[in-house]
């Protein structure tokens, strides 16, 4: 299985990103939600899917949705009012029998 992340790049202050999430393989596995690492911090929870609920870190709540089509084995980030601290590479995760699936990451930048 392969989680294949795209959408990132150069963002401005209060503008908008989309990213996307594509997993392809021969087993289907959950899209579960989304990450982020900044430089010389440690990987955070940005958004994720948890027991039927929807969960989002608070410094992005307002501001980032999250959604997937599990039949299109997609999940996207929809990112606005975007500021620099959102600056990060994202990343996308899967799991599947416990295991837990990472795509490479896309970075965001967001310039002020």
């Amino acid at each position: 299985v392969q989680l294949q992340a795209s959408g990132g790049g150069l963002g401005l202050t209060g503008g908008s990103l989309r990213l996307s999430c594509a997993a392809s393989g021969n087993f289907s596995i959950n899209l579960m939600g989304w990450y982020r690492q900044a430089p010389g911090k440690q990987r955070e929870l940005v958004a994720s899917f948890t027991r039927g609920d929807i969960i989002y870190a608070e410094r992005v709540k307002g501001r980032f949705t999250i959604s997937r089509d599990s039949a299109k084995s997609t999940m996207d980030l929809q990112m606005n009012s975007l500021k620099p601290e959102d600056t990060a590479v994202y990343y996308c995760k899967g799991s599947r029998l416990n295991y837990d699936y990472w795509g490479q990451g896309t970075l965001v930048t967001v310039s002020s």
